[in-house]
């Protein structure tokens, strides 16, 4: 008899802790946790429960062809699956020891050795994923498999246990039930009439053909397809499964209404391994992806992809050629709560030390880095002053804020500065004293940022020339808009500021005032789906490529706002209970540096040190013109007519 999964709905609250939600987000079913082993015990919390609702670790080795591994609830932690092998299960000293709260603790065994790693977690929840096991009933056509996922399924993987040889088959919507596709294979797909079985699948079973399966026991693992159940209202997608064929460039564009951060491909037209993509390894825009081959046991590897966009993502591979694909929504869908979840800033001395990790732990993954060197002494590349670094571009990649150079420099053959897991972002390389990222010596701060709701978004967009919009998932309108093209030189960082209108810019590399030219955001204020370009080059040249990072108010972890200097002792009121921790400030009415605090470096009474993203200057130790506020900061009598001027108009940022 097949047996049943239960799924609850209780939601696991990232930013604030504890079950706290009845309909649930993303980030409570699913996660990719990027780790390294240590052939010791090693816990990973990534946030899932996985021992009261039950799923599915999903594991592949990515520095060592080590293959993919699927230990289940439903199995037990002393049965795993290998993804390319036809195999049975197998038992005995296995790699996870228990299934807890919030992750898996691994043993230590080969499967958690010296090498680098990419887990999945899929947490059993309706209208998103559930497992189930079941044994065959010989000669029957029609077996219905009781399943819980809630809707009907979009996708299912079937496996044997206990069957050495057998396929891991697959189900595919856009298939239907008279057709599969292999798993563990690079074949395309194999017609067969009522295959799984003579009726279509529904929201409560699944249709098997029995007579086609040679094991006593299978496990399903039942993934749902545009059955909304999410987010704030519960009517959110998180998962799709669908199907695209490329042109005769080998590209295809793939709407989902969102944007994924795990997708898995396959082309059903012709032989070709299953590509397996996420945003956590290296899914970039305009350059190589690291992907995955779940039919192979080979390490990872990297070429042109396509990218995500902020509603689907383009694909790039074989041409004339038709894909299945299912994906699942990029997180976190929750409007964080506490700034510590989603701002951090890391003060550090390089060491000039090949394969060290200088940057530290942030707690969360890193979407947008800025490093700035604090000394001045990283000679070689002084002249780049505070450098960008975000995850959608390529974590390799730099723009410098006081530059209008375009494309951004890839320092993978110097020092490469990569995403090293799920809590931070990792500077590599022996930099021996040329003065790169990691100078001997040298101080530095990382200001790492998250992107979620209501607090920050980046998108890439690629211009046209004519007016147009630019769809982000900041979910409300933009306050605060950085851009910058990435192509064609000479052209600034061009801002927008919500106090000073759609008709205003003023630019991150300089000290101008604002200025006014209304063909930068086509005189019109962003929305909270969509921003506005209009003709002008500097951000929206046809056929130049762009990027924009998205800042809002949120309430006690973000302000951008504006003030009225006075010359005098002045509070600003952002809301917070702790005092803001990263304090950016720019004068609008007169010139003024862009100048930029941190909790890391110092918001005391005392002295504390700021730095200019205008410019590559060292860091300024000796005054005190901004000082901690409970409510957000404090502007001291003694700040320059930059910053305090009795009458000038400002405009800041400020995180808790």
């Amino acid at each position: 008899m097949p047996l049943q999964a239960t799924s609850g709905a209780a939601s696991y609250d990232a930013f604030g802790g504890g079950a706290t939600a009845v309909i649930p987000y993303i980030e409570d079913v699913f996660s990719t946790y990027l780790y390294t082993g240590n052939s010791s015990t090693q816990t990973i919390n990534n946030g899932i429960d996985l021992s009261a609702k039950g799923g599915l670790v999903w594991r592949q080795g990515r520095s060592a062809a080590t293959g993919g591994m699927l230990i289940d609830t439903s199995r037990g932690i002393g049965s795993y699956l290998i993804s390319y092998s036809t195999d049975a299960a197998q038992t005995g000293s296995n790699w996870i020891d228990s299934f807890n709260s919030n992750g898996f603790t691994m043993n230590s065994s080969s499967f958690n050795g010296g090498a680098t790693y990419a887990s999945w977690t899929f947490r059993k929840q309706p209208k998103f994923f559930d497992v189930v096991t079941a044994a065959r009933v010989p000669g029957q056509a029609n077996g219905r498999i009781s399943h819980n996922l809630g809707s009907v399924p979009g996708f299912v993987i079937v496996k044997s246990t206990d069957y050495v040889g057998e396929s891991w088959r697959c189900y595919h919507r856009s298939l239907g039930r008279n057709s599969t596709i292999q798993l563990s294979s690079t074949a395309a797909e194999f017609p067969f009439t009522d295959y799984w079985g003579t009726s279509d699948p529904t929201s409560t079973d699944f249709g098997i053909n029995w007579t086609l399966f040679s094991g006593d026991n299978y496990v399903f693992y039942f993934f749902a397809h545009d059955a909304g159940g999410f987010g704030l209202t519960g009517t959110d997608n998180v998962i799709s499964c669908g199907s695209f064929t490329t042109n005769g460039t080998g590209n295809a564009t793939v709407s989902l209404g969102y944007e994924p951060q795990w997708v898995l491909v396959k082309n059903t037209s012709a032989s070709e391994d299953w590509i397996l993509v996420d945003d956590m390894r290296g899914w970039v825009v305009g350059g190589n992806s690291r992907y995955l081959r779940p039919n192979l046991s080979n390490a990872e590897s990297g070429t042109a992809l396509g990218s995500p966009t902020a509603t689907g993502f383009d694909f790039v591979f074989s041409a004339s050629a038709t894909y299945i694909y299912i994906a699942i929504r990029r997180g976190p869908m929750k409007v964080p709560t506490v700034g510590t979840s989603v701002y951090q800033a890391n003060t550090y001395t390089g060491n000039a030390t090949a394969n060290t990790t200088v940057a530290g732990n942030f707690g969360f993954p890193v979407d947008l880095m800025l490093l700035s060197n604090r000394d001045a002494t990283a000679t070689s590349w002084s002249s780049y002053g505070q450098m960008a670094f975000d995850r959608l571009r390529g974590s390799s990649n730099l723009l410098a804020t006081a530059s209008t150079s375009a494309a951004s420099f890839d320092w993978t053959t110097y020092n490469s500065f990569a995403v090293q897991n799920s809590i931070g972002w990792g500077l590599y390389g022996a930099d021996s004293g040329t003065g790169y990222l990691n100078n001997s010596g040298g101080t530095w701060v990382a200001n790492g940022f998250r992107r979620a709701p209501s607090f920050f978004d980046e998108v890439c967009y690629t211009g046209t020339g004519v007016a147009r919009t630019v769809t982000h998932n900041l979910t409300v309108a933009p306050e605060l808009m950085i851009t910058k093209n990435r192509t064609s030189a000479g052209y600034g960082w061009l801002t927008y500021s919500a106090t000073l209108g759609a008709t205003k810019f003023v630019q991150l590399n300089s000290t101008a005032a604002e200025g006014t030219v209304a063909t930068y955001w086509n005189n019109t204020a962003p929305t909270s789906s969509v921003f506005s370009v209009g003709t002008a080059g500097a951000t929206n040249a046809s056929a130049d490529n762009f990027v924009a990072y998205l800042f809002a108010t949120c309430a006690g972890v973000s302000k951008v706002g504006s003030y009225t200097g006075t010359g005098t002792t002045l509070q600003i009121d952002c809301g917070f209970t702790a005092g803001a921790r990263f304090v950016l400030i720019k004068r609008t009415d007169s010139t003024g540096d862009w100048y930029v605090w941190d909790s890391a470096r110092g918001i005391i009474a005392g002295n504390d040190p700021y730095l200019l993203l205008n410019s590559s200057a060292a860091e300024v130790t000796n005054t005190d013109y901004v000082d901690s506020y409970s409510a957000g900061f404090e502007l001291s009598s003694t700040a320059p007519a930059a910053i305090n001027a009795n009458g000038g108009t400002y405009i800041f940022l400020a995180i808790a």
